[in-house]
C-alpha cells in the first residue's frame, strides 16, 4: 500500500508545521482559560504545563529555543516557589519522556526550579500594577537562560570530571546565547497575556510570591 502521508517536508517545512501546531494549542488553551472562573490557579498551572511541554517538544529542532524558562519564571512571580517547582519538575520529566530521558532530567528539573525561585524572589520588582514590566523581565529571563544551562552542565561531572567542566561550559556559550535570545522573544510574546491570565486567577490582590501566600492551597 502506498503511504500517502510520507511527505518529505524538510527541516523548515517541519518547523512550520510544529509552529502551527503550537499556535493551535496556545489558542485552544487561551479559549479554555477564558471560560474558567476566577482564582482557578491550579487549572491554569496545568494549562501552562501543557503549553510548556508542547512548546519544548515542537520547538526541539531549534537548538535551545523553548518557552519553558519564561513560563516557569512567570509562574514563580505569580504563583510562588512551591507551584513553580511543581511545574518545573513536571515539564522536565514529561517533555523528556518524548525527547530523551536520563540523569540530565534531574538537573533540568533543578535548573528550572531555580528559575521559578528567582521569579518568586524578585516578584515585587517584576510584577507592577497587574502587568509585568517587560524590560526587567527580559533582563532576568536572559540571566535565567545562563543559570539554567550552567546548572544542567553540572550533569557532565558524572562522566567528564570537574577538570573539564569549565571547558564544557565555555563550549556551550553559543547555545546559552540562543537560549537567552529565545527568552527575549518569549517574554515579548507571552508576558502580557500570561500576566493577565495569572493575575485573574490569583487568590490575593498583591502576589507576594516570595512569602508563599499561596503555599497552603497546594
Amino acid at each position: 500500500m502506498i503511504d500517502a502521508h510520507a511527505v518529505n517536508l524538510g527541516p523548515y517545512g517541519l518547523l512550520l508545521v510544529n509552529l502551527t501546531l503550537l499556535s493551535i494549542i496556545g489558542w485552544a488553551l487561551w479559549k479554555t482559560e477564558r471560560n474558567l472562573s476566577s482564582q482557578s490557579d491550579t487549572i491554569v498551572l496545568f494549562l501552562l504545563g501543557i503549553f510548556a511541554v508542547s512548546g519544548r517538544i515542537l520547538l526541539e529542532p531549534i537548538p535551545n529555543i523553548q518557552p519553558v524558562t519564561v513560563i516557569i519564571l512567570m509562574s514563580g512571580i505569580y504563583f510562588g516557589v512551591s507551584r513553580s517547582i511543581i511545574l518545573a519538575t513536571s515539564v522536565a520529566l514529561i517533555s523528556n519522556l518524548f525527547i530523551g530521558h536520563g540523569l540530565w532530567t534531574l538537573y533540568q528539573a533543578f535548573g528550572w526550579s531555580l528559575v521559578g525561585i528567582i521569579g518568586a524572589v524578585f516578584s515585587n520588582k517584576l510584577h507592577l500594577n497587574n502587568t509585568s514590566s517587560n524590560t526587567p523581565l527580559m533582563i532576568v529571563a536572559i540571566f535565567c537562560a545562563f543559570i539554567f544551562d550552567w546548572v544542567v552542565s553540572l550533569s557532565v561531572l558524572h562522566t567528564l570530571g570537574p577538570d573539564l567542566l569549565f571547558v564544557y561550559i565555555l563550549a556551550g556559550i553559543p547555545f546559552d546565547i540562543l537560549h537567552a535570545v529565545g527568552n527575549i522573544f518569549f517574554v515579548a510574546w507571552l508576558a502580557s497575556p500570561l500576566s493577565e491570565i495569572m493575575t485573574r486567577h490569583l487568590s490575593v490582590k498583591k502576589p507576594l510570591a516570595v512569602k508563599e501566600i499561596v503555599k497552603n492551597r497546594i
